[in-house]
């Protein structure tokens, strides 16, 4: 399969089956047994057309006169493809798309909806990217409404549309050095620190951090600076008893793991079975020796004497949509709502268990009002366009 072919049935696994884009991507790419470079053309494509689709719909609607939800479900994943390539891809000439997605639709799709194919997407391609430039700012970027609503409340419009961008971009690629296991790495890429994480080290040239040797020995792990903010800011020491809440996947408690230099006692929560043994091998895999894994709801967790703890609750995401490109499609205004009462509820559980002196430090790897300041005042927000990570809300608070 062509890197095209693979991005093609990522695009419809995802609408189509509800498949996660990340998951679907790393199944077919491995499927196709697609090179590197291939594989980076298919991921750029997947990913991107999953994050524009809102746009790339509008435009077969409005310019080429073709609903989407008419198109045989292939098909119009493929034409999404070439609409993207059109609209957004850079480096790639209008006849070269229409050309190459016209030879996708006929393979994936039958030859028979080449002249569809070829209609739907030279009228696209007539119009040019000048036509996104009337567009209001929620379709032009490709966001819900109730998105950009959020923003624009939070950070002003000129703020809110730097948000949108950034995330409509790759994110940046960084990675955690576990000091359980080497004290440096040599990924034989170019990389570079971060003075406030000593641990970060972010990769300037392409790498496979899923393949690497490295991440199978435990020695990094793939974590974006923001998402190292909160174990630092928890500053666990040597012999002190740390509770880590909703600790799967396991970056965070291995983080903590190796700043109290696998010296006191670390209980990571997980209520999930099948994420809990994900999340005892991964801690195996670091060298946590300190660790333990307890199964278990966080509201009814009722251990207590902790002298650090670290709630990093499920939230609306809203921080790291460049990483996860269907995220902004999945949930709405009223789940977002229903976690921010859920998140209060573990935050006020979650300080009856600190130890007098205790530090709890909130975490949410979102950019919302109601998750982050009406949770807990007085945190810090990082921001993809100012940052340069991902976006997370991050406070403290102490007995």
């Amino acid at each position: 399969m062509s890197a095209r072919s693979v991005a093609c049935e990522v695009v419809r696994r995802t609408f189509e089956e509800d498949a996660y884009t990340d998951r679907a991507f790393r199944a077919e790419a491995e499927r196709a047994e697609l090179g590197e470079r291939d594989r980076r053309q298919a991921m750029r494509l997947a990913f991107g057309t999953v994050q524009r689709v809102r746009t790339l719909d509008h435009a077969m609607e409005t310019l080429a006169g073709r609903p989407p939800a008419e198109l045989q479900p292939t098909l119009r994943a493929a034409l999404r493809i070439g609409a993207y390539q059109l609209l957004f891809a850079e480096g790639v000439p209008p006849h070269a798309a229409v050309n190459e997605t016209v030879e996708l639709c006929k393979r994936v799709a039958g030859l028979h909806t080449a002249g569809l194919a070829n209609a739907v997407l030279r009228r696209i391609a007539a119009a040019g990217t000048e036509w996104l430039d009337g567009l209001p700012l929620a379709l032009r970027h490709s966001y819900p409404d109730w998105i950009v609503a959020e923003w624009e409340a939070m950070l002003g419009p000129a703020g809110a549309e730097a948000v949108m961008i950034a995330q409509n971009e790759p994110p940046e690629l960084s990675v955690r050095v576990n000091r359980l296991r080497a004290a440096e790495v040599d990924l034989g890429v170019p990389v570079h620190g971060d003075p406030e994480l000593p641990e970060a080290r972010v990769i300037d040239a392409p790498f496979d951090v899923s393949a690497s040797a490295e991440l199978a020995a435990g020695i990094i792990w793939p974590q974006s600076r923001a998402a190292m903010l909160p174990p630092r800011l928890l500053d666990p020491e040597p012999g002190m008893r740390v509770l880590d809440l909703c600790a799967a996947p396991g970056g965070k408690a291995g983080h903590l793991a190796a700043l109290m230099r696998n010296r006191g006692e670390l209980v990571c929560v997980e209520r999930h079975p099948g994420r809990a043994r994900a999340l005892q091998a991964t801690l195996h895999r670091f060298g946590a020796s300190c660790a333990r894994v307890v199964e278990a709801d966080v509201l009814a967790f009722s251990d207590d004497g902790f002298d650090r703890i670290l709630l990093d609750p499920p939230c609306s995401g809203l921080g790291v949509l460049a990483a996860r490109p269907d995220a902004r499609w999945r949930g709405d205004e009223k789940a977002a709502d229903d976690m921010a009462a859920t998140q209060r509820r573990m935050l006020t559980h979650a300080r009856t268990l600190l130890a007098p002196g205790g530090r709890l430090v909130y975490s949410v790897c979102t950019i919302r009002r109601a998750e982050s300041e009406g949770v807990l005042a007085g945190g810090r927000q990082t921001l993809p366009h100012r940052d340069g990570t991902d976006g997370f809300y991050i406070a403290a608070v102490e007995t």
